[in-house]
């Protein structure tokens, strides 16, 4: 079985169980209720939850305590002012995705895609179906399924209403792989921005936080020079476009909260997982 499509399978009842968790989490439910919760045996829930995050389901309740996010916090600074120095735009996971951004003109904004075809696909993904859609100067959209697949296209078409959409399954299976693959190539990944020019500004700075670091939306708002933003900034992350490629999910609130995100809190949560895990922030 295609390993996107089996993790994909396996990620909606890995939803379910955080979810259980984050909602218990203060009396730290046992392994058996868990499984319970989610029709499964404590045997099969431990090996399916350890399979897919790498940890026990203990070890992921410690990473979802507050105080072990202010810590990852305070330990991105550093690898974020490692990241600006040397010019990198992400590090660890994607680091050689090195991904090239060209945003629309002005011009172009306004017309909404007119004269562009776009060709999409709907993807199994570790975290999920995913939508993939692009255009001949790069990816324009990435987002997750949750609904219906027939919403999610309606959400694309909303965002590029006079450009020409073409389902073309075969053309975007391979970005799909190469994004949530650990298989490395030199050639730049280019995604195609359409947003006002401060989103754009914003969706380019979150490009900057390596994998392996957080920020918070004040910290985001400093970077693009306008300090005082917090709240714009915050909107913008909340309309990026390409999920996961532009890491949105890697901005928390500066209380150490995870916050919100389009595709689910729980989503979010895993992602970072996938992310911190490896390194052995939980040791």
């Amino acid at each position: 079985m295609d390993t996107n499509l089996e993790l994909s399978q396996h990620y909606k009842l890995i939803e379910q169980a955080i979810q259980y968790i984050e909602a218990n989490a203060q009396r730290q439910p046992e392994l058996e209720e868990i499984a319970s919760a989610i029709g499964l045996s404590e045997y099969h829930f431990q090996r399916l939850f350890t399979n897919w995050t790498g940890i026990s389901p203990k070890r992921f309740m410690q990473f979802l305590t507050k105080e072990h996010a202010k810590r990852l916090l305070s330990q991105s600074e550093n690898l974020l002012e490692t990241t600006h120095k040397i010019g990198l735009s992400s590090l660890g996971r994607l680091h050689d995705l090195f991904i090239n951004t060209e945003a629309v003109t002005p011009g172009e904004y306004k017309t909404g895609g007119a004269g562009l075809a776009i060709r999409y696909g709907i993807h199994p993904s570790p975290f999920g179906k995913c939508l993939i859609a692009t255009t001949e100067r790069g990816i324009c959209n990435l987002s997750f399924v949750d609904v219906s697949e027939g919403r999610a296209i309606d959400n694309l078409v909303e965002d590029w209403q006079q450009a020409k959409m073409i389902e073309d399954y075969k053309s975007t299976a391979p970005l799909v792989t190469r994004i949530f693959s650990d298989l490395g190539t030199d050639t730049p990944l280019k995604l195609h921005l359409r947003g006002t020019n401060f989103q754009i500004k914003v969706w380019e700075a979150l490009l900057s936080i390596p994998s392996g670091a957080l920020t918070t939306y004040e910290s985001l708002a400093a970077q693009i020079g306008n300090p005082k933003a917090a709240r714009a900034v915050g909107s913008a992350v909340g309309h990026n476009p390409i999920a996961y490629l532009i890491p949105c999910h890697r901005v928390i609130r500066k209380s150490g909260d995870f916050g919100n995100y389009l595709y689910g809190p729980a989503r979010k949560k895993m992602m970072l997982a996938h992310e911190f895990i490896p390194s052995g922030d939980l040791g």
